[in-house]
């Protein structure tokens, strides 16, 4: 699979189950491929695994994964940590089996880089500021998509 990757989480810990006394590491990304298309990945291993695999590419870098096991997602359970995707699938990298490698979108596909600028949501599925202003009220309560952009960043 080649894609642009369009999200990533941060490294996190988890008490192993099957070994008491140890973390399992994990962190999640996105990889798009087509206006249409994107699907949610996720990685699961040792410690300097999943570090190393995190720090070697960021948000904006084209990847091809090889021998990803394919799985199919719990929708409920992983959604509310990964975006929604079209996708009832999810890949999964094993630290045995898959390789993560990456390369410029300029050297793997130019297209790919308009991916990045794409919303993952429905066009007509969003919120904007004003709208939030003006009907804030109503809105009490409800999870919302909101389509925004940073105007400046201070301390």
């Amino acid at each position: 699979v080649i894609g642009v990757v369009i999200g990533k989480t941060d490294v996190r810990s988890f008490p192993d189950r099957k070994n008491i006394g140890t973390e399992r590491y994990t962190f999640n990304f996105t990889i798009r491929d087509s206006p249409t298309y994107f699907i949610n990945v996720q990685s699961w291993g040792r410690e300097e695994y999943i570090r190393s695999l995190s720090e070697s590419f960021r948000v904006g870098d084209c990847v091809t994964i090889e021998n990803p096991l394919i799985q199919s997602k719990e929708v409920e359970r992983e959604e509310k940590f990964s975006p929604v995707t079209p996708s009832c699938y999810k890949l999964l990298l094993s630290e045995n089996h898959s390789v993560v490698k990456t390369s410029s979108c300029y050297d793997t596909d130019t297209r790919l880089l308009s991916l990045l600028h794409l919303p993952v949501k429905d066009p007509q599925d969003y919120y904007s500021l004003g709208d939030i202003v003006a009907n804030g009220q109503s809105l009490h309560g409800r999870v919302l998509n909101v389509l925004a952009a940073v105007m400046s960043v201070s301390e």
